[in-house]
């Protein structure tokens, strides 16, 4: 395993286009389509936080190493010492309480509608934290029986600074992603990555979908018309431009210089980016679509988006369709941003795409997603693959 490896200024560009049919992916407070007005069209849009969420569980599931994030830390391990390690259900519950109310995050106290203590501020932590209090609690086990339920202003007679030092635990997907915890000294991380929303390359119309249900018995025994319930959903279609970038001078600082590790991260990022998709709607529109395009470039000055490629929203060929456009409005517009730029910062430039046109300007094709994922990590962050 090699360590301290210092790479300033170094990073990948990951551009995607990415082509959605009939869906709704990332709905706003009214439960519809998400959009953004730019280049006087108005565009559906899939916000960074919703794709994250889908790529932090790709992520999660490729290393094996989960995360958790939650207000319920305390009911967590109340759930672990009851199911799993034999404690008396109201002695589980009063440890949950000790540990929700132990840390420096102030804490809430139950309402009627919800009976637990929860942390003001969401946790993220392994998943393993949870485990790691539970044996905290262990080992206060007679401090614990002696206590009382928690009321407010009782102090926890569990030790602030074990639990916040727990709290400050990370692993892969945090120091990959970040972490905001203010409440808890030293325990914020600075994400490695940058996520763009994502946008579509042309002006869409959001289409009103009405749906109504049968109710079985009413339509089979009493052979009457009607329905048991109406209502309406809304939906688009498009292509997606979407955009992230990987700053491997900060991955590298929170992970302590491992390189192997970075790595791997990297690897999983760029994929789960690419293969990840929301999962709002999905039993009634499966949009699991892949990528059109892909281009990655590995930069040592700055990070480099190809978003304005489509602020002059795409029309559609003449035999319909905006994918075609939108693959040679990309390419387009990376030409001109070498030629602006020039070769100083671009260490590496790769493409892989379904179609057999060549897109000059976006580096060396390759035949598959996960040879253009191993060049770009090789180039990027050493030649030793893991």
């Amino acid at each position: 395993m090699q360590r301290n490896v210092q790479i300033p200024g170094r990073f990948i560009d990951v551009q995607v286009l990415q082509s959605i049919p009939y869906a709704n992916l990332n709905r706003d407070d009214t439960n519809s389509v998400k959009t953004a007005q730019w280049g006087d069209r108005e565009r559906t849009r899939v916000s960074s936080q919703s794709w994250k969420r889908a790529i932090r569980r790709y992520v999660e599931h490729l290393i094996g190493d989960k995360a958790l994030r939650t207000r319920r830390i305390g009911e967590a391990v109340e759930h672990m010492l009851r199911e799993e390690r034999g404690w008396p259900a109201d002695l589980a519950r009063r440890a949950g309480q000790h540990i929700a109310t132990g840390s420096s995050i102030k804490a809430d106290p139950p309402t009627k509608e919800d009976p637990a203590w929860t942390t003001n501020a969401m946790v993220y932590v392994p998943a393993s934290a949870v485990s790691e209090l539970a044996d905290l609690a262990e080992e206060h086990r007679a401090d614990i029986e002696k206590a009382s339920d928690m009321k407010r202003g009782v102090t926890s007679v569990l030790p602030k600074d074990e639990i916040d030092q727990i709290l400050r635990s990370r692993n892969g997907i945090i120091n990959l992603l970040g972490r905001m915890l203010a409440e808890v000294g030293d325990a914020g991380v600075d994400g490695a990555v940058q996520v763009a929303h994502a946008l579509t390359t042309h002006g869409t119309d959001i289409e009103v979908d009405y749906f109504a249900a049968v109710d079985d018995i009413t339509d089979a025994w009493r052979d009457s018309s009607g329905s048991a319930h109406m209502g309406n959903s809304t939906y688009s279609a498009g292509v997606f431009y979407r955009y992230a970038t990987i700053d491997l001078d900060d991955l590298l600082h929170n992970l302590g210089g491992d390189l192997t590790a970075a790595r791997e991260l990297t690897a999983a990022f760029i994929e789960a980016f690419l293969l990840s998709v929301p999962q709002a709607k999905k039993n009634s529109t499966a949009p699991h679509t892949i990528p059109d395009l892909v281009h990655l470039a590995v930069r040592t000055d700055r990070p480099v988006s190809y978003a304005a490629a489509f602020e002059k929203p795409v029309t559609a060929d003449r035999d319909g369709g905006f994918a075609a456009p939108s693959r040679k409005a990309l390419a387009d517009y990376a030409v001109a941003a070498r030629k602006l730029l020039g070769d100083r910062g671009l260490l590496k430039a790769g493409w892989a795409c379904w179609d057999h046109d060549d897109l000059p300007g976006l580096g060396e094709r390759y035949g598959s997603f996960p040879d253009l994922i191993g060049a770009t990590v090789d180039a990027a962050l050493g030649g030793q693959r893991a």
